[in-house]
């Protein structure tokens, strides 16, 4: 009889025991993911378990950082890299804890199969999931943006779409023609065109319209030296003149050493009350040409040059009333330290080199024209 005892006891004792069991084995499942969120549902039963007990066991290793400040390092996945790789390079260069954890974390939240090849920045007081969940975007914070010399306003706009920045061209045009924050050498309700600094520039990608025309106007302003402000004055010209001529000299010179030569022909003609004659401000003047596909119409007819507009120089004697681009550096400088010619005239040479022929008189200037 107290034998049969010891055996219903031990049957008693095995059959907590295997309940306790069995609610272990299914309850560590469930408190992974309870802790790390929905496994991947591609999992067999065997990896839901395993995974889930390694998880559980090294959960310091995911949900620590190795440091608490960390400096940003730019973490490179290249396409074709196994998340082996990936794991074992973030563990060498102290981003991560534990490799292994690491990746078993990746496989357990199906995260495995969604890391994206790029570049990235990481610091090491990120823990293993906020590293994990940054790897799924390859998208940079910062997009290099372009402008170039002689674009005008609906140029720069027309880039806005493939730049990567989430300013759209009608409110990067809204903001040029009404900006907030106007340099003071702006006449009353001008528009920043002109002032908008060509330039490779490193920008947030969810900066505002108003931030990116303040920025490029504060690189102008930047641009704008005492010795540089100083020649311009000598010359006769307030900086807002300065910047019309020099958006015009832009675009009549390929070669930026010939633009000092250019500045100095159209100097010479307003000092002898001559008009300008410019073809890019006729250009600017007609606006977007369709048959061509571009905002610089070429070439002009003889009614082209016709067109009533404050703008064409053909028409109308002195600067245009506004800039007809945004000019570099180079041009604004040519015409704060022009050259010293007798020039009245010049053409683009026959040759094909983008170079100009220049001419004192009208009848050299005939000459020069391509047989």
């Amino acid at each position: 009889m107290k034998q049969k005892k010891i055996s219903c006891a031990l049957l008693s004792l095995l059959i907590v025991l295997t309940v306790l069991v069995v609610a272990v084995i299914i309850y560590i499942p469930v408190l992974a993911e309870k802790t790390y969120g929905q496994a991947s549902p591609v999992l067999s039963v065997v990896d839901h378990y395993t995974y889930s007990i390694s998880l559980l066991w090294s959960a310091e290793d995911l949900t620590n950082p190795v440091q608490t400040v960390g400096e940003e390092q730019i973490f490179v996945i290249e396409t074709g890299d196994s998340v082996v790789q990936i794991s074992n390079r973030l563990e060498s260069m102290g981003l991560i804890r534990n490799s292994n954890i690491f990746r078993i974390y990746l496989v357990w939240k199906g995260l495995d199969t969604t890391v994206q090849a790029g570049s990235y920045k990481l610091k090491s007081s990120m823990n293993g999931i906020e590293i994990a969940s940054a790897l799924q975007d390859a998208t940079p914070s910062e997009v290099i943006f372009n402008i170039l010399a002689g674009w005008r306003l609906e140029e720069i706009a027309a880039s806005l779409p493939t730049s990567g920045l989430k300013v759209t061209p009608e409110e990067f045009i809204e903001a040029v023609r009404n900006p907030n924050h106007p340099l003071d050498y702006f006449p009353e309700g001008a528009s920043a065109e002109g002032f908008l600094f060509p330039g490779s520039y490193s920008l947030a990608r969810d900066m505002t319209a108003d931030q990116l025309v303040s920025t490029l106007l504060q690189n102008f302003s930047v641009n704008m030296s005492s010795d540089l402000q100083g020649n311009i004055s000598r010359q006769g010209l307030d900086i807002y003149n300065t910047v019309i001529l020099a958006s015009i000299i832009e675009r009549e010179a390929i070669v930026p050493d010939e633009q000092p030569m250019i500045a100095s022909v159209f100097f010479n003609r307003l000092n002898n009350g001559m008009k300008l004659d410019s073809d890019p401000t006729v250009q600017y003047a007609i606006g977007y040409d369709n048959l061509n596909g571009t905002w610089w119409k070429n070439p002009l007819t003889l009614d082209d040059l016709t067109i009533d507009s404050p703008f064409n120089t053909y028409k109308y004697s002195d600067l245009p009333p506004a800039p007809i681009s945004n000019p570099n550096l180079s041009a604004i400088q040519a015409v704060a330290f022009p050259a010293e010619t007798p020039y009245f005239y010049f053409r683009a040479r026959c040759d094909g080199s983008g170079l100009h022929a220049f001419a004192e008189t009208f009848e050299q200037h005939l000459q020069n024209a391509c047989k």
